[in-house]
Parts: structure tokens; C-alpha cells; sequence
């Protein structure tokens, strides 16, 4: 199903870049398992969704698509304007990386969860436990 221009435009303009439905699942595990932590901390490489200063570890969540994730989700493009995704989707994987590299050098523990990682809550409190304990 293609959309028209406009409409396109109101979906993509919709998509939230904080604050999203797999960030808040994290959140409120991390939350209920008695970790605090600190939202998009500014001062950090790339904006770390969780960071937990005490700890110098931060947990980045990821959504499949937007972040090239090898699973069914993240490894289609788009059918329309190829060469513009590709390109897209490849600055955000260079971002990533580049993040991560400089939070790894200022000696700060990095984790990435990915949204398609989050049906399993056990699996994901499992994650948590490990990283951050």
C-alpha cells in the first residue's frame, strides 16, 4: 500500500524519536527492578536512552528498522525511494558506532537492546540483571 506524499509525510513526522514504545518497556523494568537511571543525558555520546551514571553504563534501545538490525524487521528497505533509505539507514549505523566507540573510550559500559529483543520480558530482565549487576 503506497500513500500519497502528504500522507507519508503526517506518518513519518509522527514517529517519535524518545520516548517510544520499546524505550518504555525498558524503562519500567529497569524501574521495577530497583535500577534509577537518567534520560538522554546530553553530555554522553549519542544521547544514551538509560544512563546510569553510578555504574558508567548506559543502554542504548533500539528500534529494528531505523537501526539495521539483521532480523526480518530490520533488514528490508523500503520499496519507494531506495537509494534515499539506504543512505538514511546507513548515517544511522555510522552514528550508532560512532557512539559507541566514544562512550567505550570515556570508559562507560555500552548496551544495545532492540526492539524486537523486548517481547520477552524475561529474557529482557535476564539482560538486565547481567549488564547492570
Amino acid at each position: 500500500m503506497t500513500e500519497d506524499p502528504e500522507a507519508r509525510s503526517r506518518i513519518m513526522r509522527a514517529i517519535k524519536s524518545r520516548d517510544t514504545q520499546p524505550e518504555l518497556i525498558v524503562r519500567r523494568l529497569a524501574y521495577s527492578m530497583g535500577y534509577r537511571y537518567r534520560l538522554h543525558r546530553k553530555d554522553l555520546p549519542g544521547k544514551p536512552d538509560l544512563a546510569f551514571p553510578g555504574r558508567r553504563k548506559v543502554i542504548f534501545v533500539h528500534g529494528c528498522f531505523w537501526h539495521c538490525h539483521d532480523c526480518g524487521r530490520g533488514a528490508r528497505l523500503p520499496a519507494t525511494n531506495k537509494a534515499y533509505w539506504k543512505e538514511k539507514l546507513e548515517r544511522n549505523k555510522a552514528r550508532d558506532l560512532a557512539a559507541l566507540k566514544a562512550l567505550t573510550a570515556l570508559g562507560w559500559k555500552v548496551k544495545v537492546l532492540w526492539e524486537c529483543e523486548l517481547a520477552d520480558s524475561n529474557r529482557v530482565e535476564g539482560l538486565l540483571r547481567t549488564f547492570l549487576g
